[in-house]
């Protein structure tokens, strides 16, 4: 069977994600995988643009990605930008820059593409069955949230409450204050209120939480039960119980008291706590005993349009 190879850059408002994989039209195999905190969105997101020192470690990271996928001789590549390029009005130029410098075609994500692939996402992982699921996707500038089973997505929507629009709007103090808390949530009820006419009207009965903030509530539960994850798995279970014991802990804790929490990474650190209260605002309107963790989002969607015969069949 013929393979071939490929390059995902997810540029997200917090985390740069490059994927190589080698697809053989019905699966892939990933060559080689890194994240880098980037932090496009620091210093400029509520303000839509993108700061002159972000950009600076965006061109940097870039350049080191394309030396790589240059090494691998790929040259199919797929590189998206989100929230934070889609907002800034600066974003067009440094698009523009990307490519004239350093060659890399850069695809702005308008919220319904950065949804529907990442339902893609978490499709190809086996998180979904014949339920009817609420996904989520917590992003530094935008969070998706999709309704949908294996089949079909029912409805999707992208919202600008990142967790770095979140944390310079709301987390002035270490630990975050009970007010704080308290004024984050009256901003999501209003700003979240489709959402919540969504879940009236599809009333999933499951909760999957995509990448990022999910990966690292899920290594803190596995290293509390002193477990390893399995390598090779892409979706595992948290039990809302184990969750809302880890949401008390982080809304308690200052930045070098989390930083010491077994499974906690330094790139999640700063964005958790918000993340964590966006995750738990959602738990008052759907009843779970667990929520599904996806190892798999918007880069894993990308290479599931690449996998035809799959998505055909499906």
């Amino acid at each position: 069977m013929n393979t071939r190879k490929a390059a995902v850059i997810d540029m997200g408002t917090n985390t740069f994600h490059l994927l190589l994989v080698e697809l053989d039209g019905v699966s892939f195999k990933t060559i080689y995988k890194e994240k880098i905190p980037v932090k496009l969105g620091k210093g400029g997101i509520n303000q839509n643009t993108l700061a002159e020192d972000a950009k600076k470690r965006a061109y940097h990271t870039l350049k080191h990605f394309k030396n790589l996928i240059d090494g691998e001789n790929i040259d199919q590549v797929f590189a998206f930008a989100t929230s934070a390029v889609r907002n800034a009005e600066n974003g067009p130029e440094f698009v523009k820059t990307v490519k004239e410098t350093i060659g890399i075609d850069i695809q702005v994500l308008s919220g319904t593409q950065e949804a529907q692939m990442i339902y893609q996402g978490i499709r190809l992982s086996g998180s979904l069955n014949g339920q009817t699921e609420l996904m989520m996707d917590i992003g530094g500038g935008s969070v998706e949230f999709i309704i949908g089973n294996n089949e079909e997505s029912f409805w999707k929507q992208s919202f600008e409450i990142g967790g770095q629009r979140l944390l310079e709007l709301f987390h002035y103090h270490d630990p975050i204050l009970p007010e704080e808390v308290d004024r984050l949530e009256e901003y999501l009820e209003e700003k979240l209120l489709p959402l919540i006419d969504a879940i009236n009207t599809f009333k999933p009965t499951g909760l999957v939480g995509a990448s990022g903030t999910f990966d690292t509530l899920t290594d803190i539960y596995f290293e509390s039960m002193l477990q390893c994850k399995l390598t090779g798995h892409h979706v595992f279970e948290l039990p809302v119980e184990e969750y809302e014991a880890i949401h008390r802990m982080l809304l308690t804790k200052n930045k070098e008291e989390r930083l010491k929490i077994p499974g906690m990474i330094p790139m999640r650190v700063d964005m958790i706590v918000v993340a964590s209260s966006l995750i738990e605002f959602i738990l008052r309107y759907i009843e779970v005993d667990y929520i599904t963790c996806s190892h798999y989002a918007l880069k894993e969607g990308a290479i599931a349009s690449l996998l035809v015969p799959v998505q055909t069949a499906l």
